[in-house]
């Protein structure tokens, strides 16, 4: 096992970012921007313009480090850390490695034992949950949900029995479609919220069920946006899966295909699709 002690070689440097406010920037991050032998940036032109409205002169060299290079920039890097030299990642908004490049460097400055510190900064994960209004004792972050409708599908079912809150990032443009997904994975009667522009000054917390928000998400939403959606309820009173069965069955007498019977008394019942298709194929 490898400690942390840096071992008299250089130093990773992973620095939270503003995601709105500039002025959410700490005074550890003015001083590391001006300190750092590298600013290895996602954007290096956004960087710049922070370090412009913070009144910070870069003192080190800047490079371009983001998702089509990671791979190539981190062993370059890794040569950086090892020659002694102190290394700061900072990527557009939040922390990086959280679905933004630094996971790869670091693993490797890790591997290397070479020392990985960070600087606390502005979250978007932690600041929706907080002012999500939904439980915050146990969450868990699942990123982006993907892209394409099977995928995302699957990846939404095999969450349905989570209990832990949960945090998804989203594009504007893809927020319905995956409001509708989670509302047939979840059932459309789970509580959430849709958190857009964290910080800055169009913010809007909009909280209701996936249902309503899914409906709300037809008209145009734009910027940031952040996902909190309630755990599954274990505890909770919840509609009698048995008499749900009965109903598909009842449809299906009737003429209604079994699977589409499913959907429907899944939807009605704003319960998730797939345990109720369980519940109808249990022996």
């Amino acid at each position: 096992m490898r400690d942390d002690d840096g071992g008299g070689e250089g130093r990773l440097v992973l620095a939270g970012a503003p995601i709105g406010r500039v002025d959410d920037a700490s005074a550890r991050l003015r001083d590391a921007l001006a300190t750092a032998d590298i600013v290895a940036a996602e954007d290096t032109r956004r960087l710049r313009r922070l370090a412009g409205d913070l009144g910070v002169t870069l003192g080190g060299r800047l490079v371009s480090y983001y998702d089509a290079n990671e791979a190539a920039r981190a062993e370059e890097l890794l040569g950086a850390l090892r020659q002694g030299e102190t290394v700061l990642v900072i990527t557009d908004a939040g922390m990086p490695g959280v679905s933004d490049p630094g996971y790869r460097l670091t693993r490797l400055a890790v591997e290397a034992g070479i020392r990985v510190t960070a600087l606390p900064g502005p979250s978007a994960v932690t600041t929706a949950l907080a002012v999500s209004g939904l439980p915050s004792d146990r969450f868990c972050f699942e990123g982006f949900p993907p892209r394409k409708a099977g995928e995302r599908g699957r990846r939404l079912a095999a969450l349905a029995a989570e209990e832990r809150t949960m945090v998804f990032f989203e594009a504007p443009h893809r927020l319905r479609e995956a409001l509708t997904a989670m509302a047939e994975a979840f059932g459309a009667e789970r509580p959430a919220a849709v958190c857009r522009e964290l910080t800055k000054t169009y913010e809007e917390v909009r909280r209701g069920t996936l249902a309503e928000l899914a409906a709300w998400a037809a008209g145009d939403v734009r910027g940031e946006v952040t996902l909190v959606v309630a755990g599954h309820d274990p505890g909770a009173v919840e509609t009698d899966i048995a008499e749900l069965v009965r109903e598909v069955a009842r449809m299906q007498e009737a003429g209604v295909p079994r699977k589409q019977a499913i959907v429907d008394v899944a939807k009605a019942a704003g319960v998730p699709k797939r345990e109720l298709y369980d519940a109808v194929h249990r022996p």
